[in-house]
């Protein structure tokens, strides 16, 4: 039979109209199997990664909860002696930072990386060691930290680590360095992951899920992951510089030699107040998929909620000076972050209506345990958010900045927009993964829960209006404080055992089945991560016409099972997925992704091993760590990435057929580039922003007088050596258009040392000239935007080493040409970003001179 024009049409018959053979059933489990025994490690498969990203999220969630009740046990009376000064430091600064950097962002980046490839129907999402590795290194950073609190060496300034209190004079010992080593090390974690997820949604959704059909959940992590790209990279910038002077005595937080510290908060807070809502969307996006299934209905106003996740995102990024109202900031800076700070709770409040609404017209609301936790949700949330516009308030603000009455506020949303949507979403997904969690602890666990948080965090308000100080480890009595505190102490023990209550619940009751199928759809949800699974996903990847592709086609399990849609079997005879347009989800080809390696563990191994030594200040073994690393990566792309077209093309089914290997805009790997160099750029935009905050507040000039600097014969050296290097990869790449591979190795040999010379010149015109980084923040600035280029310059180093290997062992050519485009593209932007940084750092001075 002829294949209709369109095999993605509505009216097209299926792509296979007989069952196929159960043997490719057989191939896909031997090709999909999971490694046990010693091997375990080395597993890919997004439903283990995803499983063991959640338990360890949820471990540091008790482990912080932990940490809360001692200093909840602390505050129970007036004058108590728990805990003294020094200790309740490192506690509540490493509970908060736990919180916040791992379990709030780990458990949401956890749940996209289990379920995603299930909602978009592909075999896995695209970099499946990528994956692997941001969660090793994730569990061996977090411990570390964590760890620190055993030998007192645990970070005592708070979570957010105000200079100058971190700076070396205040913090002489190596806390703040567990902190800013550790969690910057975290971070790449994060962002690894968001890279992961941002090209998996955007390439590898089911044919005909066009972003209009998209699960909100994926629009929501979508959004998630685009917003960890932009704010995370200004606290690696932040971390970077104060490192830089705690180590090196580089003074951007100085104030007598230049610095200021509310540099440090304006980055701090560009990320931190992000951070809020790439906690929240994602729950919002389970809240999205929940509440609908419960009340048997589609969601209300499903185009105005995915409108509302972007406006979200968008709006976060002007609200950091949210945090900074008693600073001393200018009037009109106040008024307009004040108004941003309204102004992002109306994409909020359509959420909560399309939400409220959708329950209003459901057909029969279940009032299962996953309902109770969203009702709970909507009460707590909703009533931080409440606060939230309180605080937004100015005049409020400076009464109410630094007491309690915050702290019972970022409770409130960040539990009730968080903690509340998780674990009604583990209750909801878990038969995913094996069975059905119990009833009847679930409803035991959401009422205590319920109780024990309102309990805890409501008497907070009053206490903080009746003047109680944060971060304080004893409070005198006769203020009126003593009851609230009481309080709060005993709520947070009943809420301590609503958590207990779920730990039983999964303990008893989880049963990861990669066999089996999961625990079938007792839900009767309309989503396709309810289709049954195997360790390969489902059967077949199927045809969407719509949102709800199992409500709208009760026979569509029966013909994802019996291989009736796309990629039925394997047509390469190892791990595949279909990669689609990103818009209309149109098949564009097969993609040969890695299985189980050691390359990843090691990798992330021996980068836990670098920031750990570094921070205890044994720095030849942290090189040597940083050299395993590195060693690793190679090996791991080497192995793991650009395994070239193995056939032409394939027949994914109903005679459509697609390519096995694509280069250039087309593949996944040139995607994941271009997201890594959206991260890249905004950690320089912040270099940016810290020359130009610290000129600002100079007032006797930028640079200051009798500054040093180079003779303009060394940028001009630079320029042309950057300029020179980029010219030849450009050269090269035509030439690899042409078919003519020859010019690689020796376009990229010429353009090496001109990239070097590029960085090498204007590092030399500085030193030459006696600048030193110590003298000023205008010379510290100088040389972190000199640290940042040298460091682009090591990359590019082994990256072309990288390529030159390949194209000698004949994997590089005019077809095969993934590994090139991506070093091209990398090395573009870093001469690029090298000429950006002279124009800072040499026209700038001279004109403002």
């Amino acid at each position: 039979m002829t294949p209709p024009a369109d095999p993605l049409s509505p009216d097209a018959p299926l792509p296979n109209p007989l069952p196929r053979p159960e043997g490719e059933v057989e191939k896909l489990k031997e090709i999909w199997k999971t490694p046990f025994g010693w091997r375990f490690p080395t597993v890919v498969n997004n439903n283990w990664i995803g499983v063991l990203y959640v338990g360890t999220a949820l471990l540091f969630f008790v482990l912080a909860g932990i940490l809360a009740l001692v200093m909840r046990l602390q505050l129970a009376v007036p004058g108590n002696a728990i805990l003294d000064h020094e200790t309740y430091n490192q506690f509540f600064t490493t509970h908060g930072t736990i919180m916040m950097f791992l379990f709030a962002v780990p458990a949401m980046e956890a749940m996209g990386v289990y379920l995603l490839p299930a909602m978009l129907a592909a075999r896995d999402l695209p970099f499946p060691r990528l994956s692997a590795y941001a969660y090793w290194a994730y569990l061996i950073g977090g411990l570390f930290f964590f760890g620190s609190l055993f030998f007192g060496l645990a970070p005592n300034t708070g979570w957010y680590m105000y200079p100058p209190l971190t700076s070396k004079p205040y913090s002489p010992g190596i806390n703040a360095d567990f902190w800013l080593l550790g969690i910057g090390f975290i971070e790449i974690s994060a962002i690894a992951g968001a890279i992961e997820i941002i090209v998996g949604i955007l390439r590898n959704r089911a044919p005909g899920m066009t972003l209009a059909r998209m699960p909100l959940f994926c629009w929501a992590m979508l959004v998630f992951a685009a917003m960890i790209v932009f704010a995370f990279p200004a606290i690696i910038w932040a971390t970077i510089l104060l490192e830089l002077e705690r180590a090196f005595d580089w003074p951007f937080f100085l104030p007598d030699r230049g610095g200021d510290p509310l540099l440090w908060q304006h980055l701090f807070w560009f990320f931190g107040h992000p951070e809020v809502y790439i906690i929240f969307l994602p729950a919002a996006g389970m809240v999205s998929m929940i509440i609908p299934t419960m009340a048997r209905t589609p969601l209300v106003g499903y185009g105005l909620v995915a409108m509302a996740l972007v406006a979200t995102g968008f709006l976060s990024f002007g609200l950091w000076v949210h945090h900074m109202y008693t600073t001393g900031i200018p009037q009109l800076s106040l008024s307009f972050f004040s108004s941003a700070s309204f102004a992002v709770t109306v994409p909020t409040g359509v959420q909560v209506f399309a939400w409220l609404a959708t329950l209003a017209v459901g057909r029969r609301v279940t009032l299962n345990v996953p309902t109770l936790y969203m009702l709970g949700f909507l009460f707590i949330f909703v009533l931080g958010g409440l606060t939230g516009v309180m605080v937004a308030v100015v005049p409020f603000d400076w009464q109410a900045h630094d007491t309690y009455f915050i702290v019972a506020h970022l409770h409130y949303v960040l539990i009730g927009g968080m903690v509340f949507p998780l674990l009604g979403a583990l209750y909801y997904w878990a038969p995913t993964a094996g069975r059905k969690l119990s009833d009847r602890l679930g409803r035991w666990s959401f009422w205590l829960l319920f109780g024990g948080i309102n309990l805890t965090f409501f008497p907070m308000h009053l206490s903080g209006l009746r003047g109680m100080p944060r971060r304080v480890y004893t409070y005198p009595s006769g203020m009126g404080l003593e009851w609230p505190n009481l309080i709060s102490s005993i709520g947070a023990f009943v809420a301590a055992v609503g958590v207990a209550c779920v730990v039983v619940d999964l303990l008893r009751n989880f049963r990861m089945e990669t066999g089996g199928g999961g625990g079938g759809n007792p839900w009767s949800a309309g989503t396709l991560e309810w289709l049954p699974n195997d360790t390969y996903a489902a059967r077949s990847i199927p045809r969407v016409h719509g949102r709800e592709p199992l409500w709208e086609n009760p026979r569509l399990t029966e013909e994802v099972e019996q291989g009736r849609h796309f990629l039925p079997g394997t047509v390469t005879g190892r791990r595949e997925t279909i990669v689609t347009s990103p818009v209309a989800a149109v098949p564009q080809y097969v993609q040969v992704i890695p299985g189980p390696s050691w390359a990843h563990v090691v990798a992330a191994a021996g980068t836990a091993g670098l920031f750990t030594m570094l921070t205890i200040q044994l720095v030849w073994l942290a090189l040597a760590f940083g050299a395993l690393a590195v060693l690793a990566t190679l090996w791991w792309l080497w192995t793991g990435t650009d395994y070239g077209p193995l056939r032409d093309d394939a027949e994914i089914g109903g005679g459509l057929r697609v390519p096995v290997y694509l280069a250039g805009p087309d593949s996944t790997a040139w995607w994941a580039m271009i997201v890594l160099l959206l991260v890249d750029g905004t950690v320089f935009a912040c270099l940016l922003f810290t020359h130009g905050f610290l000129w600002l507040v100079n007032p006797e000039g930028w640079p200051p007088p009798g500054t040093p600097l180079p003779h303009a014969v060394w940028p001009l050296f630079s320029a042309m050596g950057y300029t020179g290097s980029a010219v030849l990869l450009w050269l090269a790449d035509r030439a690899l258009g042409h078919g003519r591979a020859g010019v690689i190795l020796p376009a990229v040999l010429l353009a090496l040392p001109l990239l070097l010379l590029g960085f090498g010149a204007d590092l030399w015109g500085y030193w030459s000239a006696g600048l030193r980084p110590t003298t000023h923040s205008f010379a510290s600035s100088v040389y972190a935007n000199l640290f940042w280029q040298g460091l682009h310059a090591a990359i590019v180093f082994v990256m072309a080493l990288y390529l030159a290997a390949r194209r000698l062992a004949g994997m590089v050519d005019p077809v095969r040409r993934v590994t090139f485009d991506c070093v091209r593209l990398f090395w573009l932007y870093a001469a690029t970003q090298g000429l950006a940084g002279l124009v800072l750092t040499h026209l700038v001075p001279h004109a403002l001179r």
